[in-house]
């Protein structure tokens, strides 16, 4: 229990003597890149990843945005309706 105690002291003495490394670690944990990588991203206008240089793939790829076909219709209503007749109701507060 005292050594995940003293981790825990560590770690966090560690975020607040460093609060940039601090700032990279919460980053690459949360998206899963650091903020060199969000920052080559986006300044390439390409998915950028430092952990590529170990794989085959290119360090920074196109973002293939996929298309959107419109696909919705039109539905009609009632007062859509050529001839149809609206009743307005007038409502009166009861006393």
């Amino acid at each position: 229990m005292a050594a995940a105690s003293s981790v825990g002291t560590a770690v966090g003495s560690a975020a607040v003597a460093n609060p940039v490394t601090a700032v990279s670690v919460t980053s690459t944990i949360t998206t899963g890149r650091s903020p060199l990588e969000h920052a080559t991203s986006e300044v390439t206008k390409k998915d950028c990843s430092f952990f590529n240089v170990f794989s085959s793939k290119p360090i920074c790829e196109e973002i293939v945005i996929p298309s959107v076909k419109d696909q919705s219709e039109m539905i009609i209503g009632e007062a859509d309706r050529t001839g149809s007749v609206i009743e307005i109701i007038q409502v009166r507060p009861s006393n």
